[in-house]
């Protein structure tokens, strides 16, 4: 537990920014248009591709488990957001189509 207090104490910038950044991005995704969740839905898809990307390539290069664990259980998460934005995208799109009679 110490270990982590002095992990904040020592990078008090950061995790103040992150900090700001999360309260940000709800501020803004909450004030986000419906009509314009779709295309935001397929952008955030393809960031998280990059995203996944660069997690195996943390993993080809980790050198500790910590290293390996945080690396894996990025690819994890990325790839069920992906799948996940990939779903509700393909979800919102049928809604536009012409029902079949």
């Amino acid at each position: 537990m110490g270990n982590i207090l002095g992990f904040f104490l020592l990078h008090r910038e950061a995790v103040f920014i992150v900090i700001l950044s999360i309260f940000l991005g709800i501020e803004v995704i909450s004030h986000v248009p419906a009509i314009l969740h779709t295309p935001l839905m397929s952008g955030a898809n393809a960031i998280h591709g990059v995203v996944i990307i660069g997690a195996i390539i943390v993993m080809g290069h980790a050198e500790t488990t910590g290293a390996m664990i945080l690396g894996f259980l990025a690819v994890v998460l990325g790839t069920l957001n992906v799948v996940g934005g990939f779903v509700v995208t393909d979800r919102m799109l049928e809604m536009f189509k012409r029902k079949k009679q």
